[in-house]
């Protein structure tokens, strides 16, 4: 069980969004490269990284501060955000990038997604953003009809490495995990499913380690961590004794 600390940047400085709304950012570090590097110092082992201008843009607009991260940690990085095409997936993977997580283009063109598996075994991901069950798209700016559970489905079999399922309704608000949504998609799916948005307390931290959570691959924590809400060294003891 892994809880990935995450790192979602804006205009080159790590902040964290309430509701998924770019207007109500709050910035916690100028220096993402060294919150990088104290997460490591903390004992984490993975990084969740977001270009969060890059998932509205289409197209990378954080690369340098994502460069910067990568050179200042050991620990695997998976970024998300932007990603469009091929060419953008094997550029970053080039980088040092772990996984690269693929959202809006697993909804628009589920082929490549499927295509970037076959080309990249075991480094992609499928980020699914829902709101009310439905999957967003844009960085979260569009709604689709799709259902969060149907879009998993499409990549059955792919060689996708995990999906990370954020619930945007909880994201920043320190609501709590959508336990009933997000594991009834690991459920309904063989893919990893990583629990994302509303991380709030040890509570959660704890609900990780239940027998009907622990087909989880993980979870991400992000206000939580910088408001000091969650002591890191207490949540990864629990996920280790568990």
């Amino acid at each position: 069980m892994i809880l990935f600390p995450a790192i979602d940047l804006k205009g080159g400085q790590c902040v964290r969004l309430k509701l998924g709304d770019m207007d109500q950012a709050t910035v916690y570090n100028t220096d993402p490269a060294a919150q990088a590097k104290s997460f490591e110092e903390q004992g984490f082992e993975w990084l969740h990284v977001v270009d969060l201008d890059g998932a509205f843009a289409g197209e990378s607009r954080n690369g340098v501060a994502v460069e910067a991260i990568l050179g200042a940690t050991k620990n695997p990085v998976q970024l998300g955000g932007g990603i469009r095409t091929l060419a953008h997936v094997e550029a970053w993977l080039e980088k040092g990038l772990a996984r690269v997580i693929l959202g809006t283009v697993a909804v628009r063109d589920p082929e490549l997604v499927k295509q970037a598996c076959r080309l990249f075994p075991g480094k992609i991901a499928v980020g699914i953003d829902a709101r009310g069950g439905k999957v967003a798209v844009e960085g979260w700016a569009e709604a689709s009809s799709l259902g969060a559970v149907e879009l998993a489905k499409k990549f059955e079999g792919a060689g996708v490495a995990a999906i990370i399922y954020t619930d945007i309704d909880r994201d920043g608000v320190l609501a709590g995990i959508n336990w009933e949504a997000t594991i009834a998609l690991a459920e309904a799916v063989s893919i990893p499913v990583i629990a994302s948005g509303g991380l709030a307390s040890l509570a959660d931290i704890r609900r990780l380690t239940m027998a009907d959570a622990k087909k989880l691959e993980g979870a991400i924590s992000g206000r939580a961590l910088y408001d000091g809400r969650i002591d890191p060294k207490e949540a990864l003891a629990l996920l280790r004794a568990a």
